[in-house]
């Protein structure tokens, strides 16, 4: 990695670190972001994937039982490499992702939309995304649908941070 790059993926970890949510508890606002996430992608996947050095980890799941995979072949990598919705049509015919054991064996990705949870430093610390075994595209209204859930997603992370930081402790599930 060039010495740009790495202090920016420092910068990236801060930041993801700084929301204090890696390995916590599921929490039902986020659930609710994954389920209906897979309800207007009509997927039997839907993920809020955090991304650290080693892995991507799993916030909140629809459809999946790990709770995280290696980052070296996490498709939420390569959407968190870039400021816009990062899609595959179909995995098998994609030149990144033909080889990847999570597209020949469990879960059989074929299709994956994932859009970068970005913070309001500008660090993509994740992604929501939705997936499918069988190659397909969203239309437009999904695809926009997704990216107020993304959005909302963040502002959610935002408020669990600013509660932690002033000793208040409450997750989303006490919001109400």
């Amino acid at each position: 990695m060039m010495p740009a790059l790495e202090n920016h993926e420092a910068r990236r970890l801060e930041a993801l670190f700084a929301y204090d949510i890696l390995d916590t508890a599921a929490e039902p606002c986020f659930d609710q972001v994954t389920d209906l996430a897979a309800q207007i992608a009509g997927t039997p996947i839907a993920l809020i994937s955090l991304v650290d050095d080693k892995r991507q980890w799993f916030k909140a799941k629809v459809g999946l039982d790990v709770c995280e995979t290696d980052r070296s072949i996490a498709f939420c990598h390569h959407t968190i490499m870039q400021s816009e919705p990062f899609c595959v049509p179909d995995a098998r015919a994609h030149p990144l992702f033909a080889d990847n054991p999570l597209v020949w064996s469990e879960p059989n990705i074929r299709f994956y939309y994932g859009i970068p949870l970005t913070t309001p430093e500008a660090y993509n610390i994740g992604s929501l995304c939705v997936i499918d075994r069988t190659p397909r595209l969203l239309n437009i209204r999904q695809r926009t649908c997704l990216g107020t859930l993304a959005d909302l997603t963040v502002h959610m992370l935002e408020n669990r941070r600013v509660m932690n930081q002033s000793g208040q402790q409450r997750s989303c599930s006490d919001a109400g």
